[in-house]
């Protein structure tokens, strides 16, 4: 079972209180972007086996948006952080670096 720590009111939450948003710090493209920046933006989304950063909602809690980095093979949550982080922050990073010295970065 995933278990997840909402940042915005601290409750540890089962999967089943959350509702999964998809992947995290994606840039979004608004007017004036070309058709191919939209359909990226639309319908390209990284499915790694490893560690990943996701946006998460606190549906039958709280209700607020949160990002969480996991090992999708593992289902080892690393930490959560609040929604309006435009990166992870350097001790997240940090955590997953010593954990899974393999590991290439978030970008």
């Amino acid at each position: 079972m995933l278990i997840l720590e909402c940042p915005c009111c601290g409750v540890k939450a089962e999967e089943t209180e959350l509702a999964p948003g998809g992947e995290a710090h994606l840039k979004r493209f608004g007017p004036g972007s070309s058709d191919e920046e939209f359909e990226a933006y639309m319908f390209a989304r990284k499915n790694p086996k490893g560690v990943h950063f996701e946006r998460w909602r606190h549906a039958y809690g709280c209700g607020k948006w949160f990002l969480a980095a996991r090992c999708t093979a593992t289902l080892e949550v690393f930490g959560t952080y609040p929604a309006q982080t435009t990166e992870p922050p350097a001790e997240l990073i940090a955590k997953i670096q010593a954990k899974r010295p393999d590991w290439k970065g978030w970008k």
